[in-house]
């Protein structure tokens, strides 16, 4: 079984990473193909979509990181963890809780994500 605190850090880490080509690399490497990622306010398919939504999160709050709040568990192949997002420093104005389904190998083949806190 994977493990969740691990599945839930690289997970954060690729939506904090400013580089897109190191984004990129991170989606091959911990994404299956077909990934597919929805929210309520954000669908992403694939690495593409996936990417693309990533690019536009982060152009809309520069400057902010996403971080952990709590402990991630698992249960087989799900992940569930909770997240702020928040200026460098400052106070969270968003979180939420995403459920994470791994394949096989445990890459990510899927995430559900729900808002915890509205966007002030």
């Amino acid at each position: 079984m994977a493990n969740p605190d691990r599945v839930a850090r690289d997970y954060l880490a690729l939506w904090n990473e400013p580089d897109p080509s190191i984004r990129d690399r991170r989606l091959r490497d911990d994404w299956t193909p077909d990934a597919r990622y929805v929210d309520p306010l954000m669908t992403g398919n694939g690495y593409h979509g996936i990417a693309a939504m990533i690019t536009t999160a982060r152009a809309q709050f520069p400057g902010h990181v996403f971080k952990m709040r709590g402990m991630p568990d698992g249960h087989g192949p799900f992940v569930r963890f909770s997240w702020t997002l928040s200026p460098n420093n400052g106070l969270p104005i968003a979180g939420g809780t995403d459920i994470v389904r791994l394949a096989s190998d445990e890459r990510i083949a899927e995430v559900i994500g729900f808002l915890d806190k509205e966007v002030a």
